[in-house]
């Protein structure tokens, strides 16, 4: 098995406060960033931050899948994870503040699978996920700068 990782990164036109709010409050602002790839998206626990957990559902290359998700915030207002409690996936979303623009980066890492089906899945699962990523990115640019307006 080897680790598949997938990096998106985008300049949000907003400050980095707003953005951490938007994507760290899954109640009422993460899930209205997400694409269509993301469907039956749940609060399961907390809601805002440290120890939250989501769950939804995601499809990509054809493929759906749940995650039930635990969220750290091991940075305040810089970095947020979400933890895969079925798997050894991690999703980071790092910020990096620029005046009133900030740099936003997801990044999501697990072990992959072995053999036949490893091989496919290192091949066609960064691609369908990046596009996955641009698009959720974009959105939060667009909302991040609704909010701070």
């Amino acid at each position: 098995m080897s680790t598949v990782t997938v990096v998106a990164t985008r300049t949000v036109d907003a400050p980095a406060a707003v953005v951490f709010r938007c994507l760290s409050d899954f109640r009422s602002h993460h899930q209205r960033i997400l694409p269509p790839a993301f469907s039956d998206f749940r609060v399961e626990e907390g809601g805002t931050g440290d120890g939250t957990v989501v769950s939804f559902v995601i499809s990509a290359g054809g493929r759906s899948r749940r995650y039930h998700m635990r969220v750290t915030v091991p940075e305040p207002g810089r970095v947020l994870e979400e933890h895969d409690t079925g798997s050894s996936l991690v999703t980071s979303f790092v910020l990096t503040a620029d005046g009133d623009r900030t740099h936003v980066r997801i990044e999501t890492r697990w072990q992959g699978a072995a053999g036949v089906g490893g091989f496919f899945e290192r091949l066609f699962a960064p691609g369908a996920l990046k596009r996955i990523y641009d698009d959720e990115l974009a959105r939060l640019d667009a909302y991040a700068q609704e909010q701070a307006a």
